[in-house]
């Protein structure tokens, strides 16, 4: 997400680098290429009209024009504008509610409610210590209930049965009652939705809210439906007392102009957004950090949050505590770090956090990918446990069954134990050199990485 927008607000702020001093037409310039590049990402015309105005009064102004570097300061102008259209600070759930505290989800077909709700499960459940149940009030489809129910199961939420002839209100009264019997923390209500909004939809969405009285009603769309999202998001807005947005498949091919637009357009700010199919793809929506990554700047907090949580500190200890007494890294070392960097969302997701001048430029080159890593996973897999302990062991007979059995050819796994034996030199100097220079060294790290 976010990419051709980076691009083309790179190109509007690199037109005024250089310059000593900025003029009107300068500024009316680079805001022309900022305003197409918002029109392109899909961003609605009233937000890009608001946008294109903060920006203008600012960088009209003294602040710019008394400035030695024009270029980065419009950059920042833009960013706090990018910050201020999308929520200023990061929201947060209020759950500040006699048990059970219930969360309304609502939101068009196909939007990704189900998911979402079994996401936002998990993640109060791990990180806010919660006892969460999770209710479909969804009569229309009872493949619905079933995926629900089996995500519950996966995310370690109860589940209140669901029978689709009850009326939606009903089932989502009686769940919030049965919550409470059960000292549930929280109810998480999956509601119904439409191919589009109309009347009918609205109305038990109105009924659905009256009978569970949420502390939380939360608007999921989804980033890939651009303009549609915007409406999708007035009418729900106008029918409904929204609280947040979930902004959903987020690591898509989508222009970014849902995140743009659906917090001026409902008033209430994106709260979460999901980045990948698995139960624990889903971030808080921090706008500065946002903004810092549609711009370049990275998003290194959210990368060393996300290192923190899921990186098997006891594993990352135990590997320290051996590169420290001198002993080498082998095979099944490598093969954990390689399958620690898919856990944090592969290598593109973990690149898309850095700033842009330690990426390498043009991005990932062809035919690296994490498919690519994947494959080396199932090269290491393929070995016996003395081999991955002792790689030196690998002759041409052993290399001709390891890449049998891992279904690739012999000079792949030839690469491999090249680029080993050059990640186990690097390791030995990451001490001196520090972690660009151990980066640099990572199998299938592209060159100019870290530059």
């Amino acid at each position: 997400m976010f990419e051709n927008l980076s691009e083309r607000l790179g190109q509007a702020a690199a037109r005024l680098r250089g310059k000593g001093r900025l003029s009107d037409d300068n500024i009316k310039d680079a805001l022309r290429q900022v305003r197409m590049a918002l029109l392109e990402a899909d961003v609605a015309v009233p937000v890009v009209k608001t946008f294109i105005d903060g920006v203008r009064a600012r960088a009209l102004g003294e602040e710019v024009k008394r400035s030695l570097t024009p270029g980065q300061t419009f950059i920042k102008i833009v960013h706090s504008e990018l910050v201020a259209v999308m929520g200023g600070d990061a929201g947060s759930l209020n759950l500040r509610a006699q048990p059970p505290a219930v969360i309304m989800m609502a939101g068009l077909q196909g939007s990704g409610k189900t998911t979402s709700s079994a996401k936002l499960a998990r993640r109060l459940i791990e990180r806010d210590k919660k006892k969460v149940m999770l209710a479909s009030a969804d009569i229309y489809r009872p493949a619905a209930i079933q995926q629900l129910e089996q995500l519950a199961g996966q995310v370690g939420a109860e589940f209140f049965p669901t029978d689709p002839k009850t009326p939606a209100a009903k089932i989502a009264a009686d769940a919030r009652e049965q919550a409470r019997k059960r000292l549930v923390d929280v109810l998480i209500v999956d509601t119904a939705g439409r191919l589009h909004v109309d009347d009918e939809m609205m109305a038990e969405a109105k009924a659905v809210h009256e009978a569970c009285e949420p502390v939380e009603t939360l608007f999921v769309v989804d980033a890939m439906t651009g303009q549609d999202a915007v409406r999708a998001a007035e009418a729900f807005a106008a029918a409904l007392p929204l609280t947040g947005i979930v902004l959903t498949k987020a690591d898509g091919d989508a222009r970014g102009g849902a995140a743009l637009s659906v917090r001026q357009v409902t008033g209430q700010p994106v709260k979460f957004v999901g980045v990948g199919e698995k139960s624990d793809a889903l971030e808080v929506f921090h706008p500065e950090r946002i903004a810092s990554r549609i711009l370049g700047m990275g998003d290194v907090v959210s990368l060393v949050e996300q290192v923190e949580e899921q990186v098997d500190k006891d594993k990352a200890e135990r590997l320290a505590k051996k590169l420290r007494k001198g002993k080498g890294l082998d095979m099944a070392d490598l093969r954990e770090q390689l399958s620690q960097m898919l856990e944090m969302g592969g290598l593109e997701a973990i690149l898309d956090k850095l700033p842009g001048n330690m990426a390498p430029p043009g991005g990932l080159p062809g035919g690296f990918d994490d498919r690519q890593i994947r494959r080396q996973i199932a090269i290491i897999n393929s070995m016996t446990p003395k081999e991955r302990r002792f790689p030196k062991i690998i002759d041409s007979s052993r290399k001709r069954r390891i890449a049998a059995g891992s279904g690739v050819q012999a000079q792949d796994v030839n690469r491999l134990l090249k680029q080993f034996t050059q990640m186990q030199k690097v390791m030995k100097k990451a001490s001196k050199g520090g972690l660009k220079r151990m980066m640099q060294g990572m199998p299938g790290m592209p060159r100019g990485f870290g530059r």
